[in-house]
């Protein structure tokens, strides 16, 4: 099965399968349990201190044999830091997101590590191209933490149609349908992010994954479009006050202040009414907290099934 799907064959991996980059969250134990189960985990830089995430590619080389990726955020402080950290453990996939990776393609693809940028435009995508992205991330607006404005389905299509390197699909996928479905728009393989806040092997705090599995279709909320960089999460009193400042155009330093630290406060310490849940809008389909190994094969079998039920084959 996808012996032929370029996403497998250029990272490598059983499945075209990629764990969503979420800080805080994704840590060596999530990337190497998604990495052992046939995809691709991603250890999140997000803003860790450069020792810190040292300490996490070390260990994810313990745990796992198998190809993973570091997904540096280009907003952070501490990006570059990030980069030479890539370069130095010479870490297989790089993904990128929240600015434009030229810098990070023109230092890592030399050396031979695959960079893969999340895209939220097409014309982005086209862009990356041009400067030697193996393939892009379709993030729509569905996703969990900081989206764009374009939906995935239209994202997607479009992007496929824009490019010819191979389009992974991600934004509200969690199971075999969504699997499916960003195959049928073109993409070659999908990223998941809120299911495996869910795994048994996630390290986020039991209230975050319960506050996941409690949500319906209608639980999260953007807010941050005032900062320009807007985030989707679950609803509680800290989105609510957000919201709030936001319409009472209350200045972009004091909204920053407001929203320092609090995804950590909810993925560390528990407090999902004051910290900043970010996940999905498919939220509503994560009802157990699984092996995330289980969850892919069951992803995969899902898709599989549903694809021979109508009449097609899915490989």
């Amino acid at each position: 099965m996808f012996s032929s799907n370029r996403i497998v064959q250029l990272l490598k991996i059983k499945y075209p399968i990629v764990q969503g980059a979420m800080a805080w969250v994704a840590d060596a134990d999530l990337a190497a349990a998604v990495s052992n189960g046939g995809g691709l985990g991603i250890v999140a830089a997000g803003n860790m201190p450069r020792e810190m995430l040292e300490r996490e590619l070390i260990k994810v080389r313990k745990l796992t044999d198998k190809p993973f990726g570091l997904n540096i955020m280009l907003l952070s402080p501490t990006w570059q830091d990030a980069m030479e950290l890539a370069a130095e453990y010479s870490v297989p996939v790089v993904t990128t997101g929240a600015g434009l990776p030229g810098k990070v393609i023109d230092r890592l693809t030399p050396l031979g590590i695959m960079v893969i940028p999340v895209i939220a435009s097409v014309t982005l995508a086209e862009r990356v191209e041009k400067q030697g992205a193996k393939a892009v991330i379709a993030e729509g607006y569905e996703a969990g933490g900081h989206v764009g404005d374009i939906t995935t389905m239209a994202l997607t299509a479009q992007t496929a149609s824009a490019v010819k390197i191979p389009v992974i699909a991600a934004g509200g996928i969690a199971d075999g349908r969504g699997l499916l479905a960003a195959f049928v728009l073109g993409a070659e393989g999908v990223q998941i992010g809120t299911r495996f806040v869910c795994a048994k092997e996630c390290n986020a705090h039991d209230n975050f994954k319960q506050k996941i599995i409690a949500a319906n279709d209608r639980s999260t909320v953007v807010t941050g479009k005032t900062l320009g960089h807007p985030v989707r999460a679950i609803k509680n009193k800290f989105t609510q006050e957000f919201h709030e400042m936001e319409e009472r155009h209350t200045p972009i330093e004091a909204l920053d202040k407001f929203g320092s630290g609090r995804l950590r406060a909810a993925v560390v310490d528990g407090d999902v009414e004051r910290g900043s849940v970010m996940s999905g809008q498919i939220a509503g389909l994560v009802k157990k907290i699984q092996p995330a190994g289980e969850m892919i094969e069951e992803i995969v079998r899902e898709a599989s099934d549903l694809a021979s039920s109508i009449g097609g084959r899915f490989e």
